[in-house]
């Protein structure tokens, strides 16, 4: 049985005439007849009483006529469904953050252009460490992470670049380098002061490159504090007990307590990356939407 012996069948129910159901159909007379005795056959029993005037459902095919209705709109309606979700206007996406790369302003501008343009679509948010969103996206527990710097290369992943940012120093309010209206901190003036740094593992570029501008100043950084998160970061710099370097978007954070400010000699140029990782292998319309509109936005967040 095929979809187009229902179709006939339900235009000669509708018509109760061959002929006319025939022209309705933009075909002959004696091949629809020819399709609906088949389909009869296959059935097991007629569908039709056939009469001068025309043809009447017989109790079996007021019954088929229901059910033959309700097979095409299923089909239609899973047609439509199935058309939806290749083009990425319905599905599912799990996105997966660090709270460092979720404080950029860039990210919830991404996530609510897309809920707006593609509501069809069901947003997961899960947030973890560097590690932990890559693990995910490699594991396919999410399906895109937003992260700063990459913390390992797996083949499997694809990375993108969306933009760098500057570190800013991150000094509790009183400290004695906090002298003029704008104070200008140079790396050598840190070369006494205790370091609280996001771990190696979780922040490898990003904490390499602080200690090659300490050691490229003349010193060893003195590192009192290894954390899991850099808003740890800044909320012990916040009860003195040490400094630290974070993106300019956190600049916001403890505010009343953390004093933020430029370094102007480091080298090299301490930047911090909002970078989106994804499975290389057959990303789904979705993540391919969410992808394209990221590096959108950020195109255009970068010319702003």
């Amino acid at each position: 049985m095929e979809l187009r012996h229902l179709r006939y069948f339900i235009i000669v129910a509708e018509e109760r005439h061959i002929t006319r159901a025939a022209e309705r159909l933009n075909m002959q007379q004696p091949p629809l007849s020819q399709q609906i005795r088949a389909l009869e056959r296959e059935l097991g029993f007629e569908l039709f009483k056939r009469h001068p005037k025309g043809v009447d459902l017989t109790a079996g095919g007021l019954v088929f006529l229901d059910e033959a209705r309700a097979i095409l709109a299923r089909v239609e309606q899973g047609s439509l469904k199935a058309s939806r979700a290749a083009q990425g206007i319905e599905g599912t996406l799990v996105i997966g953050f660090t709270s460092s790369a979720a404080a950029h302003p860039l990210i919830p501008q991404i996530i609510r252009a897309y809920r707006e343009q593609y509501p069809g679509v069901e947003l997961s948010i899960k947030e973890g460490s560097a590690r932990e969103v890559t693990e995910d996206t490699t594991e396919k527990r999410i399906d895109i992470g937003i992260l700063r710097a990459p913390v390992s290369a797996p083949e499997s992943l694809t990375f993108h670049r969306l933009l760098n940012e500057e570190m800013l120093l991150a000094l509790p309010v009183g400290h004695p380098l906090l002298r003029g209206a704008e104070p200008k901190i140079s790396m050598i003036d840190l070369k006494d002061e205790r370091f609280i740094l996001v771990r190696r593992p979780g922040a490898p570029g990003m904490y390499a490159n602080l200690i090659k501008a300490c050691q490229n100043a003349g010193f060893e950084p003195n590192i009192a504090f290894e954390v899991e998160r850099m808003l740890t970061n800044v909320s012990l710099v916040a009860a003195g007990e040490g400094i630290s370097v974070v993106p300019a978007s956190m600049r916001d954070v403890h505010r009343e307590s953390v004093v933020y400010c430029r370094i102007r000699d480091a080298q090299p140029r301490l930047l911090a990356p909002i970078t989106l990782v994804q499975r290389a292998f057959n990303p789904s319309a979705p993540l391919q939407n969410f992808i394209g509109l990221a590096r959108e936005l950020a195109g255009v967040y970068r010319k702003a």
